[in-house]
C-alpha cells in the first residue's frame, strides 16, 4: 500500500503537466469552445495570437519587471490584471482564477479568461503580440489545411 501512495506522488504532478499544441489542434479547440467569432475575432486570428504569445505553449511564463507581474500559459495572460500568482503586487483577478490553472493541457480556463480580457475597451487588442504579428495581416495560413 505504502507503494502505491509513492507511486502517486510521484506520478500524481506529471498528470497536471502543460503541452504545446499543434496548430490544428490549437484551432479545432479553440473552435469547440466558442472562439470562432467572439467578439468579432475569427479562430485563425485566435491561433495567431497563441502563436506569437506562447509558441502554442499551455506552460510558458514570462516575467515583468515593470510591474513585477507575470503572464500565463498559451495566451500569456497577466497576473497584474486577470489571475491570481500570489505575488504580483496589486493584483486585480478579473478572471477569479489563479494563474497556475494556466498552465495546464486543458486549455478551458486560459479560453473562458481570454473571453473575458476581449470584453475590454482594447478587445483582441489587449494582446501586445496580436498587434505586432497579426493585425492589418492575412491570418487564415494559421488555420489553412485544418478542416475546421
Amino acid at each position: 500500500m505504502k507503494v502505491l501512495i509513492l507511486l502517486g506522488l510521484v506520478f500524481l504532478p506529471m498528470l497536471a503537466h502543460g503541452k504545446v499544441y499543434k496548430r490544428c489542434e490549437l484551432a479545432r479547440v479553440l473552435k469547440q469552445n466558442g472562439m470562432d467569432g467572439y467578439r468579432g475575432n475569427s479562430v485563425d486570428n485566435w491561433v495567431c495570437l497563441a502563436k506569437w504569445e506562447s509558441d502554442f505553449d499551455t506552460e510558458a511564463t514570462n516575467y515583468n519587471p515593470g510591474d513585477q507581474s507575470t503572464n500565463y500559459g498559451i495566451f500569456q495572460i497577466n497576473s497584474h490584471y486577470w489571475c491570481n500568482d500570489g505575488k504580483t503586487p496589486d493584483a486585480k483577478n478579473v478572471c477569479g482564477i489563479s494563474c497556475r490553472d494556466l498552465l495546464t493541457d486543458n486549455i478551458t480556463q486560459a479560453v473562458n479568461c481570454a473571453k473575458r480580457v476581449v470584453h475590454d475597451p482594447s478587445g483582441i487588442l489587449a494582446w501586445k503580440a496580436w498587434r505586432n504579428h497579426c493585425q492589418g495581416r492575412d491570418v487564415s495560413s494559421y488555420i489553412q489545411d485544418c478542416r475546421l
